[in-house]
């Protein structure tokens, strides 16, 4: 009797994991967008009045997508008898090209608003993670920005001390004599309701993000590109939806052979 023969299993692929040149701005522009996408997906921002700053795990995720890796050179403990402070020098190291590009210093203290009552190896990590965001912030800040995010780390934002400090008004003066009240004015709801609705609603992420989309386009210029990114976040919602509007009869003109500004 014949043997029935077992055919052999197919080798499992693994997905290819794209990697990105930092000297190829075509690349680092697709990367704003894959990280956009990755930072709001594991809400990697903090926010600080009303702006979005990354936390240090974003900017990480910037820098393996690059092959850029943080190496903590030294920490260095610099307290004495009334303060705990450490200071941590990181740089990056470059796995594609095996050299050093950048490199970032931090200290931190637990004389700083809210760390009071920190434990020494607390203050001693805060001041490595402080440098790593900081060694990330020096060389790929504009992809954060054309991420539709704040250039800055979170780590290295003073959440506490950035909150507006209230003045106590004095108390008036007694009076000799109480004098009559006078009739306040009141404001019409209309006239409130129109000052609230006159401050600017900026670009929301999705238009950032079909901004950057349509940026990528072969047909939009490089020049083009840089003007648009260094404006993105400054963009309201209708000068958004403007700009989409002007990138998509751009495109279309360019692709059927006529010339128009794409920004």
């Amino acid at each position: 009797m014949s043997q029935a023969v077992k055919a052999p299993k197919e080798p499992v692929r693994k997905p290819k994991v794209e990697s990105y040149d930092l000297s190829h701005s075509d690349e680092t522009l697709h990367l704003a967008t894959d990280l956009a996408k990755f930072i709001k997906e594991n809400k990697l921002t903090t926010n600080v009045q009303g702006k979005e700053f990354v936390n240090v795990e974003g900017w990480q995720y910037a820098g393996s997508r690059l092959g850029i890796v943080p190496v903590v050179e030294h920490v260095i403990n610099v307290s004495n008898d009334q303060e705990i402070k450490y200071q941590a020098k990181v740089i990056l190291f470059d796995l594609k090209s095996g050299q050093t590009v950048g490199a970032g210093f931090a200290v931190c203290s637990n004389k700083e608003q809210g760390k009071k009552f920190y434990q020494e190896f607390a203050i001693m990590s805060m001041a490595q993670t402080r440098a790593i965001g900081k060694a990330y912030r020096n060389i790929l800040a504009w992809i954060i920005r054309a991420a539709g995010y704040e250039p800055t780390p979170a780590e290295e934002m003073d959440y506490a001390g950035n909150t507006p400090i209230v003045a106590e008004t004095p108390a008036p003066a007694p009076q000799a004599a109480s004098a009559a009240p006078v009739a306040m004015k009141a404001v019409p709801a209309e006239s409130v309701a129109a000052a609230e609705s006159s401050a600017p609603a900026y670009a929301s992420a999705s238009q950032k993000e079909e901004i950057i989309r349509l940026l990528n386009h072969p047909v939009v210029t490089r020049a083009e590109k840089t003007k648009m990114l260094l404006n993105i976040n400054r963009l309201d919602e209708e000068r958004a939806t403007q700009a989409i509007a002007k990138l998509k009869k751009a495109i279309d003109d360019r692709e059927n052979g006529q010339t128009a500004a794409a920004a």
